[in-house]
């Protein structure tokens, strides 16, 4: 078969065309230079980022014939046989297929001999993290003091995999991944040395979709030139790796800030029935949001931006949606994409998606509430602070002329009448509670103790204030049609009373699956009343069987002091 791949034929052959590694390639060069080479290297970062590359190339530049020199000449005996694989001093190893103590062992062995062709043995080592934890000891020694005659390059993905014995021993580079930039770049050398006419927005999308590997970006390229019948063009990529066009994100993106769901489903049917991957898909909507996100919050990293161009319709899209609002869809989005990752239905997820995200609030109206909500609490709180000057002034009124005591008078009068009306409030709830608790039992209590988190999860669903508000009470007493809630402090109680009554009891009903009424009082009055209640149910009876000694020890010693034992 005489066709072979582009990343094969493209492979680089000098450390120059290593792309997007530049500060691997340069210290390498003057190593290579000054002679100052390591025993041992690793190489470690993602797929496709050129380390197999750069230790062939490392191992056809320390043997060249005209060593020492920055890059191999690729023409010499020496440089064409390692190339061919004809000159065994140079040894590449699989380490997924030849993991265990026995194949390190061999290498340990054939180490002390001279090369029989060249200057150096090399021996590269790929995904050394594979290795069994007896190779990695069996490869110790000889990794830290092989003969002169031998380098070692290990190369690998996972480097957090490798004993730290191991990496301590080697020269470390780290691989990055490539640039969108870098690959373009290197991609348009070879289309234009190949004759092949391909889009600029193609070579973006492939660049993109590879996600930093060379490898991956020319096989794509390969197989849209196969696929295309002349120029390649951003459809044919876009079919090749399942992805979506720009448009069709923008017109979902449409969807969902119109609240229009019908055309939203409509949209994503069209993308299952043109056979795109559903998760591929979410993927593509959760960069796009990014992609907007990054464009409203920064313009000028635009070059960051992973799945779409700046052009018109993307600028005027973020400018319309707000930052909150697209917090929101990007939270839906990750929330479906972990669901969808174990469902064999992925499309109902996306359209359950798309349903969700059109019932959020309009973008136009968020800002909107939001200000008004915000212009209300300064309000009150303007209100409050003059109510707090005017009683702070108030007890000094009367040093001053009779025009001051006469203003200071009627502001003393409703802190009264309202201690009033608070106290006789406390008194009638404290009735209720006690006619309540007659058929309160220890049964019901635990049971709403049990479901207390789940009720209050659903009503912080239902009303973040609500749930605010309830979180400084707790049940102490029910009846099955009837709850208790004691509240440590007044304002509380009072919000829930007046405010919030209706959403908890319909959270207490929906919980329990009866009909729930709410009775409040504070935590004060609930002793109060509990120990009324107990007294009570004692009856007259036990003041009559009192032990008379024990009646005496009362009087001599008062009621706190004796502790009655039966």
């Amino acid at each position: 078969m005489s066709y072979q791949a582009l990343y094969r034929v493209w492979r680089p052959r000098v450390l120059s065309d290593v792309v997007g590694q530049e500060h691997i390639t340069t210290t390498l060069k003057n190593a290579l230079v000054q002679q100052k080479l390591s025993h041992a290297y690793l190489f470690t970062g993602p797929r496709g980022t050129g380390k197999t590359s750069a230790a062939k190339i490392i191992s056809k530049a320390i043997n060249c014939e005209h060593a020492p020199v920055e890059e191999p000449c690729n023409q010499c005996t020496s440089c064409r046989g390692i190339s061919d694989g004809s000159i065994v001093d140079v040894m590449e190893i699989d380490a997924a297929s030849n993991n265990g103590v026995d194949e390190i062992r061999d290498i340990r062995d054939k180490v002390k001999f001279a090369p029989s062709a060249v200057k150096y043995k090399v021996y590269i080592i790929d995904e050394v993290h594979m290795l069994s934890t007896g190779a990695f000891n069996a490869l110790l020694k000889t990794l830290e003091e092989p003969p002169r005659h031998v380098i070692f390059i290990l190369a690998t993905t996972e480097p957090h995999k490798i004993p730290l014995t191991i990496i301590s021993r080697c020269q470390r580079f780290d691989f990055k991944r490539i640039s969108p930039d870098s690959m373009i770049n290197r991609m348009k050398e070879i289309v234009q040395a190949g004759d092949i006419a391909v889009e600029e927005d193609a070579l973006a999308m492939i660049a993109r979709a590879s996600e930093g590997g060379m490898r991956d970006a020319l096989s794509l390229l390969d197989q849209a030139i196969s696929y295309s019948e002349s120029a390649v063009t951003l459809q044919d990529v876009l079919s090749i790796i399942g992805a979506v066009s720009q448009q069709l994100l923008f017109d979902i993106a449409q969807a969902l800030k119109e609240q229009d769901v019908a055309k939203a489903l409509t949209s994503i049917d069209a993308v299952v029935k043109e056979g795109k991957d559903p998760n591929r898909f979410i993927e593509d909507m959760i960069y796009f949001y990014r992609d907007l996100l990054l464009y409203r919050t920064a313009p000028s990293l635009k070059d960051s931006m992973e799945r779409v161009t700046a052009d018109e319709t993307f600028i005027s899209l973020s400018k319309e949606l707000p930052s909150e609002w697209i917090y929101k869809v990007m939270d839906l989005l990750n929330h479906f994409q972990q669901e969808m990752k174990w469902s064999n239905h992925p499309k109902v997820f996306l359209e359950l998606f798309a349903v969700r995200a059109c019932h959020e609030s309009k973008p136009a109206e968020t800002g909107g509430a939001d200000s008004d909500t915000v212009k209300q609490l300064v309000s009150k709180v303007n209100e409050l602070e003059k109510t707090i000057k005017q009683l702070q002034a108030s007890p000094g009124g009367g040093a001053g002329n009779g025009v001051q005591q006469a203003d200071a008078q009627p502001q003393k009068k409703p802190v009264p009448r309202s201690r009033a009306a608070s106290a006789g409030k406390s008194r009638s709830q404290m009735g209720r509670v006690r006619e309540m608790l007659s058929g309160a039992s220890k049964a019901e209590l635990q049971s709403l103790t049990s479901k207390w988190g789940q009720i209050s999860e659903q009503v912080k669903g239902k009303s973040v204030p609500a749930s605010a508000w309830l979180s400084d009470c707790k049940p102490v007493a029910s009846s099955g049609d009837k709850v208790v809630l004691a509240f440590k402090n007044e304002m509380h109680r009072d919000m829930i009373d007046t405010k919030f009554r209706s959403i908890v009891e319909d959270v207490l009903s929906s919980v329990t699956g009866k009909q729930i009424t709410v009775l409040t009082i504070l935590t004060i009055h609930w002793e109060e009343t509990k120990d009324t209640f107990v007294k009570e149910q004692r009856g007259d009876e036990g003041e009559e069987e009192e032990d008379p000694v024990v009646g005496e020890a009362i009087k001599l010693m008062g009621e706190d002091l004796v502790e009655v034992k039966e």
